[in-house]
């Protein structure tokens, strides 16, 4: 089955960098396009970032646009997301994603990793 596990949130003070780590199992990673997506207390669901396949093609919202680099590994099944700049409102629960959030072919979402900005 499918399986998406987050590490690398933790607190961390503004400015500061993160980098997030998705693990991929039970499909055909290099096949698919990824995502990130993060919600925060009290607010819905907010794409963050998509990847292609091959990690050719790499899209942002304009909110983290500059500061996060989506980044991926297909011979390990790893996707990563580095965040740099952090904002106070980047605090949020990240989750990626199997498939384009955009593109709504989105099916899987992994539990997520949370990150907290605060001095």
């Amino acid at each position: 089955q499918v399986q998406l596990v987050e590490s690398g949130g933790g607190l961390v003070q503004p400015g500061g960098s993160l980098r997030l780590s998705c693990a991929a199992s039970g499909f055909t990673f290099s096949s698919y396009r990824m995502s990130w997506v993060r919600q925060a207390p009290g607010k819905g669901r907010e794409w963050v970032s998509t990847i292609s396949s091959g990690g050719e093609i790499t899209t942002y919202a304009d909110s983290v646009k500059g500061r996060f680099t989506i980044s991926r590994d297909n011979a390990k099944n790893m996707l990563y997301l580095q965040m740099n700049s952090l904002k106070p409102e980047d605090t949020a629960v990240y989750s990626c994603v199997k498939g384009s959030v955009p593109r709504r072919e989105a099916d899987y979402w992994g539990q997520g990793t949370q990150v907290t900005v605060s001095a």
